[in-house]
């Protein structure tokens, strides 16, 4: 009887420490679930920092521009569903009085690179009589072609 209670003993301290490592029994058998694409872009204007993201839709012309502090307008697009990632479009609009004009645009194409670097490097891009400058860098994070 002493061995038994010996071994349940010893079997419930393993239990402990597993989970106390932070790796449930459970959680090892269990599948991963997909996650679904996002492009996380860091778009700077005048030392502010917004960041803006995209997920996969079928329709690129119902995603919204983003306003930048007035001055610019930033429309990312990523043109896919769920983890598939057909393309992405970024598209940067120098706001005039009441009108945006179209002065970036930019669409990459699988296969995508699967290291952690930024997808599109960091881009400066100048409008204007002023020439300001509006810097954006984007990732693209799961999601397959």
């Amino acid at each position: 009887m002493t061995k038994r209670l010996d071994f349940l003993g010893y079997a419930l301290g393993l239990i402990a420490w597993a989970g106390s490592a932070g790796v449930p029994f459970a959680a090892t058998a269990a599948p991963s679930v997909p996650v679904p694409a996002q492009l996380k872009c860091q778009v700077t204007y005048a030392g502010a920092t917004h960041t803006v993201l995209a997920e996969p839709v079928q329709d690129p012309y119902l995603v919204p521009s983003v306003d930048i502090r007035g001055r610019f307008r930033f429309k990312p697009v990523v043109v896919g569903a769920g983890q598939r990632v057909d393309r992405v479009l970024i598209y940067a609009y120098w706001v005039d009085g009441e009108q945006a004009l179209l002065m970036h645009q930019a669409k990459f194409l699988p296969p995508f690179p699967l290291s952690p670097q930024p997808l599109t490097g960091q881009q400066h891009l100048y409008a204007g009589p002023l020439e300001r400058e509006l810097m954006y860098s984007c990732s693209l994070n799961g999601g397959a072609p």
